[in-house]
């Protein structure tokens, strides 16, 4: 049974991830650092053998994966079903306002709730599990032998380390979700995915930050 090699990359940094403010389906670009951390990791995966790549249609998503494209030469793929969770009335507010102004609703979130749905048309961590799975099954089952990179969102990057590890959606954290880090799964047929490599930072970590805003 031939694999398909996944590539996962969240996308760059934003001004509102510096705020932590929430972004959810909101368009919000790269800032100066996030588009240098997008040249970086297009840099490291210049001489990856790469099929295809695809990408949430969300600028900051979009603008990551423009840098991939450039440097592997793969065809890009804007893909709605790659997004990032939807939070409804969470969305434009930081973390400490939401704390303040819903805190009820701050404590279900907290608590990693899978069935809490933010109020004005969010997702809960359900949906956004059962959306993630079914879009990479979908385009993984299309590369089978090949290696394909799907950039993305924290969220996302969440769900397929829990959907790789057989972790339930309220087990705490202990791994990473660095912006523009490289991580790499395995996907089968029947089997789902599989963790290969996670959190890899180098290409960020060995470059000077003299060139971001150079």
């Amino acid at each position: 049974m031939h694999a398909t090699r996944i590539i996962a990359i969240r996308h760059g940094e934003t001004a509102w991830n510096v705020d932590t403010r929430i972004q959810g389906h909101l368009d919000i670009p790269l800032n100066d650092t996030g588009l240098w951390q997008a040249r970086q990791v297009g840099q490291a995966l210049a001489d990856e053998a790469v099929a295809a790549i695809y990408s949430s249609d969300l600028q900051r998503a979009y603008a990551t994966a423009e840098a991939v494209a450039r440097t592997t030469g793969a065809p890009l793929t804007p893909l709605p079903g790659l997004r990032e969770r939807s939070f409804g009335s969470f969305q434009g507010r930081t973390f400490q306002q939401i704390e303040t102004e819903s805190p009820e609703q701050a404590l279900r979130w907290r608590k990693r709730d899978p069935h809490f749905v933010p109020d004005g048309g969010g997702e809960s961590l359900d949906m956004l599990r059962e959306r993630i799975a079914v879009t990479v099954d979908g385009i993984a089952a299309r590369h089978a032998g090949e290696q394909i990179v799907l950039v993305a969102h924290g969220g996302v990057m969440d769900v397929l380390y829990r959907l790789a590890t057989r972790l339930d959606l309220q087990a705490p954290r202990t791994w990473q979700l660095t912006n523009a880090a490289i991580n790499r799964l395995l996907w089968t047929e029947g089997n789902g995915l599989t963790l290969v490599g996670w959190a890899d930072t180098q290409h960020l970590e060995n470059a000077s930050r003299d060139e971001i805003h150079s």
